[in-house]
């Protein structure tokens, strides 16, 4: 049996040094697929290595080497989870700092209900069953069609219990490289928040690549919109203030959203719809669409995935419709306010696309832009709920009530 646990201390050793120091290059998928899971789950995985550790010594104590060895490669690993776990604590800071930043050191003056020691804490007690989203005091609306073509033109509605009006809604576009992904995966820790908090949340599904070539993804996410617009109010929610948020190819497509209202080109059908977002959350986003930054995984990105999948062009030949597609070639001096966030770790979005497209947009936006960069985090942080999504989760609620309440005070926000 000791070489059995040897195998698994030494299994999660090598789990907790690659979420650490992740892999990069042609390792960067496998990379971040062990890294995520392990970054998130370190309290759990501390707790499993703990209690095996505890049942190899009360069965075998440490007789013979193996048994050393195992020990001190538990050791290892407990020490390297426990490390994450302070770091995913820093999320909490690392939000408010940035919102006391892009706001104001006074924005919480401006919130009805200002954050108090539980919102900046950790919630332990929520964190025992991660997987288990679920909320009592939130009702969904499944499987409603926003427009003809099948389940991938379905959005499911999440509002609190009871009867609400006029209220603000959040729409959520999942993500998944384009080409998979559905409205029941991402999202759900802060749909089911927010709802909680008032909010109606609509989460989106749209037709993925190869099957559907770009810009079929972000021509249905508009005629989600426009849905939104036009029957919102049945839910209880205010069309006049809607908030954008996905993550990855979702923060693609949401930050798209912000920077592309009421464009023609991307509404043939409904043009007098207005397709405006009045905030904008994405969540480790893919901005350089078109590798104009010159970045090798942005041009990585745009020579495989994109051009051979998604678009399906040649992106030399086709320059102009990357373009028109990338969020930051699309930045004006008319973009809403916008909450960016991304992971210091993040494998398959670099670090670096987020701080370009930032300083991009602080450079031209009228309005604010505050940017939250995540000590230890890797690509999709904010699936299911953690230490470091629920620390996200709050300060994204906090941004959100911040632009909405301005929206009341500013009707030209709208």
């Amino acid at each position: 049996m000791q070489p059995n646990f040897l195998v698994r201390r030494a299994l999660q050793l090598g789990l907790t040094a690659n979420a650490l120091r992740p892999l990069r290059g042609s390792a960067s998928i496998p990379a971040f697929f062990a890294g995520w899971l392990t970054s998130e789950l370190a309290p759990h995985l501390l707790a499993l290595t703990a209690a095996d550790t505890a049942a190899h010594l009360a069965r075998h104590g440490l007789r013979g080497g193996t048994g050393k060895a195992g020990l001190a490669l538990a050791a290892l690993s407990a020490a390297g989870l426990g490390s994450m776990i302070a770091t995913a604590r820093q999320a909490g800071d690392r939000v408010e700092d940035a919102l006391a930043e892009g706001l104001g050191p006074k924005y919480v003056e401006d919130l009805e209900r200002p954050p108090d020691a539980d919102d900046l804490a950790t919630p332990w007690g929520q964190l025992v069953l991660p997987f288990r989203m679920r909320n009592p005091e939130v009702r969904r609306f499944r499987n409603v069609a926003y427009a003809p073509g099948g389940k991938r033109f379905l959005l499911d509605v999440y509002a609190p219990r009871g009867e609400v009006r006029d209220r603000p809604v959040l729409l959520q576009v999942h993500g998944g490289a384009w080409v998979i992904g559905n409205k029941d995966q991402q999202g759900i820790p802060l749909m089911l928040h927010m709802a909680q908090r008032g909010w109606i949340c609509v989460a989106i599904n749209y037709p993925l690549a190869p099957a559907s070539r770009w810009p079929e993804h972000i021509l249905a996410a508009k005629r989600a919109l426009a849905w939104v617009r036009e029957h919102i109010g049945e839910y209880g929610g205010d069309p006049g203030f809607v908030a954008a948020t996905g993550g990855s190819a979702g923060g693609h497509l949401a930050a798209l959203l912000g920077l592309t209202a009421n464009d023609p080109v991307l509404q043939p059908d409904f043009p007098e719809t207005d397709t405006s977002v009045q905030a904008c959350v994405p969540h480790y986003g893919v901005y350089d669409f078109a590798a104009t930054s010159g970045s090798r995984a942005s041009t990585a990105r745009l020579n495989s995935l994109l051009a051979k999948l998604v678009v399906g062009k040649d992106p030399v030949k086709f320059l102009d419709e990357y373009i028109a597609a990338s969020p930051l070639d699309r930045i004006t001096d008319k973009a809403p306010p916008f909450f960016v966030l991304h992971g210091e770790h993040d494998t398959l979005v670099p670090v670096r696309e987020a701080r370009e497209f930032v300083r991009r947009l602080r450079e031209t936006a009228k309005n604010p832009v505050v940017y939250a960069e995540l000590p230890g985090t890797q690509h999709a942080f904010d699936i299911f709920p953690s230490i470091r999504s629920a620390h996200v989760v709050r300060g994204v609620e906090r941004f959100l009530d911040w632009a909405y309440l301005r929206s009341l005070r500013e009707p030209s926000a709208r």
